[in-house]
């Protein structure tokens, strides 16, 4: 074993150590981390490791991509690694680029993996890239959250990414593939200081006299992700005692809401409207802790598509907002708001959709359920055409049953979807 491909083949072993899947996919874009990361895990699955199968996402922003994704191809299959190419074409000239594309990246990395039966994908994300993540959102001036490290493995609509190489540099994988006589891709973008990454890149060659460079921000993030896994701690623990759910509405303590250190009060917040309303981007920020005053106060508020409301005995309701839901319909065998799966009879055209003002006019007795009109207002029903059929959390099944789904990724839901 060479000694530049000894720190990267350890990274690997303890990120897998213990539960390595039999079959895993690698993203490979042609660029240096992606193409050591094939390569190792090619050594390693000639040691015993998982079959493998590559993928390269051609954005199609740059004229040589395609090229690009069939050299990808043909190393792949000189490695006799079976090879595919997702092609992006959803770049509208507008909005966040970046972002976009990242989010188009993963949507199409999970639906190749679950057409190919993969549940596990490796991605090439190194030491400067959890680096260069800091500073980035540091610039932006995020608090804890933002700058904790990078999560090493995570799951995504029931396909777990996998970053094995983030304690490995890009430098010392750039070795492993001079060794190898590998060439590889520098995507022009990399130095395009339009973008924020190539500009953090710089500052942090900038700071590397004064030690700050790139294992030393590393080492801040993964401090910042045991104090944000002590903070989520907190929070369940506060969630525990705090929250009850209720026909997917949230009631709160509000003496002990009222109680707890503003930092948990306003991660418990941001986690109950997640839970409630989902979205990419949980709110934060001045209106967040407008709503946390407002729950203290035992105030009412509406954000984020969800109503904060005074209950008895001194609670709070937590409710979605009837105004976020009232034209959502979906079949009955889909997921509604998200959150909602309805089973029942095999009857056609069957629709979910808020009860609104006409389903409670058909559900004389709505008011036994014992929640408030906002909250009946917004809670799904099923409707053929416009004829409500079924009204489960109002008391009228009619053969139909609804329940919430388990998939949301979010800390509170374990605690509050049962």
């Amino acid at each position: 074993m060479t000694p530049s491909i000894a720190p990267s083949q350890s990274s690997l072993a303890a990120h897998f150590a213990g539960h390595a899947p039999l079959r895993l996919g690698v993203a490979v874009s042609g660029g240096s981390d992606s193409l050591a990361l094939l390569h190792l895990l090619h050594g390693w699955q000639h040691a015993g490791g998982p079959s493998l199968a590559a993928v390269t996402v051609d954005h199609g922003l740059r004229p040589s991509s395609a090229r690009e994704a069939a050299d990808v191809g043909e190393i792949c299959a000189r490695l006799n690694i079976p090879h595919d190419t997702l092609n992006w074409q959803g770049w509208d000239g507008t909005g966040n680029l970046p972002d976009q594309a990242r989010r188009a990246r993963y949507a199409l990395l999970v639906d190749w993996a679950q057409a190919h039966g993969l549940q596990d994908i490796a991605i090439g994300h190194t030491q400067d890239d959890l680096a260069e993540t800091f500073l980035m959102r540091l610039a932006r001036g995020a608090g804890v959250d933002g700058l904790a490290a990078m999560r090493p493995r995570w799951t995504q609509a029931g396909v777990t990414f996998h970053r094995p190489l983030l304690d490995v540099t890009r430098a010392r994988l750039r070795e492993h593939l001079r060794a190898l006589g590998q060439p590889w891709v520098d995507d022009p973008t990399n130095d395009d200081t339009t973008y924020l990454r190539p500009r953090a890149r710089q500052v942090l060659a900038a700071l590397a006299p004064l030690d700050l460079d790139a294992a030393t921000l590393a080492d801040v993030a993964r401090t910042l992700s045991e104090v944000r896994t002590a903070l989520d701690f907190s929070v369940k623990t506060a969630a525990r005692s705090l929250l009850r759910g209720q026909a997917g509405d949230i009631l709160i303590d509000q003496i002990g809401f009222a109680a707890l250190p503003e930092e948990i009060a306003r991660r418990l917040m941001q986690a109950a409207l997640h839970w409630l309303a989902g979205g990419d981007y949980p709110p934060r920020g001045a209106a967040l802790q407008s709503l946390v005053h407002a729950a203290r106060a035992g105030g009412t508020m509406t954000l984020h598509g969800c109503r904060l409301l005074p209950a008895k005995a001194g609670q709070l309701r937590l409710t979605r907002e009837y105004a976020a839901v009232r034209a959502l319909r979906t079949p009955a065998t889909a997921l509604w708001d998200n959150r909602w799966r309805a089973t029942g009879p095999t009857t056609p055209d069957v629709e979910i959709a808020a009860l609104g003002p006409d389903g409670l006019r058909a559900c004389p007795d709505w008011r036994l359920s014992g929640q408030p009109h906002a909250t009946a207002l917004a809670v799904p029903g099923l409707w053929q055409g416009e004829t409500l059929i079924a009204a489960p959390l109002m008391g009228w099944p009619n053969g139909w049953s609804l329940r919430l789904s388990p998939d949301r990724d979010n800390l509170l839901m374990p605690l509050l979807c049962h």
